[in-house]
């Protein structure tokens, strides 16, 4: 056991919507029994980029005790799994990923997905 970075989902803000899902690349995070859950330490590499996507800001990183990232076990993971995808969509006009290119953002203290098409208003309103 390391101290590092880790991925904290809290069960009492996760609504199970499963959007944190996807992000991960590692494959670290999974629904189980309706709410999102860190499968093993060892597959979550701390980036967080899960974070921008949870609409009830139930995802944090936290610095504590825990099994060392493992590159390894992860990709191996990654190729066993039926890969989840849910499809994010824009904030502003409702666009999905499968038709424009999105980026997370945050407004109003909420983590939301944005198109590049209405990204200038949002910075420039």
């Amino acid at each position: 056991m390391v101290v590092r970075s880790i991925v904290r989902i809290d069960e009492e803000l996760c609504n199970g919507c499963g959007l944190c899902v996807t992000p991960c690349a590692e494959g670290a995070i999974e629904l189980v029994d309706g709410k999102a859950r860190v499968l093993r330490d060892e597959l979550c590499d701390g980036a967080g980029f899960c974070l921008a996507v949870c609409p009830t800001g139930a995802l944090s990183i936290e610095t504590r005790e825990a099994a060392e990232f493992d590159a390894e076990a992860a990709e191996a993971h990654a190729h066993q799994q039926e890969p989840t995808y849910i499809a994010q969509r824009c904030f502003r006009c409702d666009v999905s990923e499968e038709h424009a290119v999105l980026l997370p953002c945050r407004s109003q203290g909420k983590s939301l997905w944005v198109c590049t098409r209405c990204l200038p208003a949002l910075i420039h309103g």
